[in-house]
């Protein structure tokens, strides 16, 4: 990834299962145990799971895949996660074209597409309902699961506080307000401890969480910041607005805890952060199509993801030594995907 305007930019301060059979596609769930995607890894990717950083975690509903792309090189460790939030489906797709199409010269990219993976499971949540349980990008398709884990598998019911939890936007199933995690709390709470387990395993240098929020909502279009690496995010936006994509900036709260970017960033030494996107069909008055809404359809949504990745990675790069830095390549935009479309950066080959 190529820098510009390091000099000029430098002072800049100032964020269904539905029994697990989709239109002819199948989440494949062995006994016991995770669901299986259709992720298909470039030449050369090494496959580890969640439960290789937490073992308790193996055979449960909330293990999932890791994806390593080794530059076999030093360099800086990058990790993405997608699926937080098993309806943000942008940010599952982001990640999912970081292990099918990127390619590391230099350090390290860890992924990890459906961060929750009972999640992937769950029935949608009443408020943010998808147009259909799944979607199809050329013959590949996807699953849209719900916001939360599933009730039976996290190990303890939803406190008698919240009648319904799945309306709750603080809900004890949230993988997004679970972090740092317990290693004997609940299955969320277990995931979330997997994650920083890793992180503090792999050292990772940088982590990102992809996610999305309703059209015309505040965190639509927002990077948010650990308070630590708040001016790298500053700088990136910079350069994304002179590239005709504004993005909001938050620093991370102090008081509201549990978020990834908050407590990624406390709880290791990475540079940690979130994005959303703004995702039709989650305008709780008036759900949209989440593929092919004609205002933010899911191309467009993906190559602002990867987008601010890139303008991320570069400030980071910038600001570091040779040996430290990045070296992710073949990372498509929003322009290369707006003009080929998905199915053209996805893998055929199975």
């Amino acid at each position: 990834m190529k820098r510009d305007r390091r000099t000029q930019l430098a002072a800049a301060v100032i964020v269904y299962a539905a029994a697990a059979a989709f239109a002819g596609f199948q989440i494949r769930i062995p006994a016991g145990g995770a669901a299986r995607h259709d992720v298909r890894p470039g030449p050369g990717v090494r496959v580890k799971a969640l439960s290789d950083y937490f073992p308790a975690l193996a055979k449960t509903p909330g293990d999932s895949t890791v994806y390593i792309l080794d530059g076999g090189k030093p360099g800086a460790t990058v990790f993405v996660a997608g699926g937080t939030h098993a309806g943000e489906i942008a940010g599952e797709m982001a990640a999912i074209l970081l292990v099918e199409r990127a390619r590391v010269v230099q350090g390290r990219l860890i992924v990890v597409p459906y961060a929750n993976n009972s999640a992937i499971l769950n029935n949608p949540d009443p408020k943010r309902p998808p147009a259909a349980p799944s979607f199809s990008i050329g013959e590949r398709v996807f699953p849209i699961g719900g916001r939360l884990t599933r009730p039976e598998d996290q190990g303890a019911p939803d406190p008698p506080s919240q009648k319904n939890a799945a309306e709750t936007d603080n809900s004890p199933r949230d993988l997004d307000r679970q972090y740092p995690g317990r290693a004997d709390g609940t299955l969320t709470q277990r995931i979330a401890f997997a994650v920083v387990s890793l992180l503090k395993t792999e050292k990772a240098d940088l982590a990102f969480d992809f996610h999305e929020a309703p059209p015309g909502s505040r965190l639509a279009l927002m990077i948010v910041a650990n308070p630590k690496n708040i001016e790298l995010a500053a700088e990136a936006a910079l350069v994304l607005e002179s590239n005709d994509l504004p993005m909001k900036i938050e620093e991370s709260s102090s008081s509201f805890r549990g978020l990834s970017h908050r407590e990624w960033g406390d709880a290791t030494g990475a540079r940690a952060f979130l994005f959303e996107t703004p995702n039709p069909a989650m305008d709780r008055t008036s759900p949209g199509d989440p593929v092919n809404d004609p205002v933010w359809p899911l191309t467009k949504r993906v190559g602002i993801h990867l987008d601010v990745l890139r303008a991320i990675l570069d400030s980071y790069d910038g600001g570091v030594p040779e040996a430290r830095r990045s070296g992710i390549l073949d990372v498509p935009g929003r322009q290369e995907i707006a003009k080929s479309g998905l199915a053209a950066f996805l893998r055929q080959e199975k």
